[in-house]
């Protein structure tokens, strides 16, 4: 079932006020379980987390930021 513009919205903003920071916990705490001898190490590590927990939401995110269909029309 795909969600309307609105329903995405809603749940983007949801993602990004209490899923982000949890992932960021997360992410933290595994980073330190890595040895920290190697700054390179580390800096792939959080590349590597960083970008990973984009990905389930990717669809998601997708044209949030877009015009709505509606105001397209207006504008033609």
């Amino acid at each position: 079932m795909a969600l309307s513009l609105k329903a995405r919205k809603r749940w983007s903003l949801v993602v990004l006020l209490l899923g982000l920071p949890l992932w960021i916990i997360v992410a933290v705490n595994l980073a330190d379980l890595i040895n920290r001898d190697s700054i390179l190490v580390e800096l792939i590590v959080f590349v590597v987390l960083g970008v990973a927990w984009i990905l389930p939401f990717k669809k998601l995110f997708q044209g949030v930021a877009a015009m709505p269909p509606e105001e397209k029309r207006d504008e033609e």
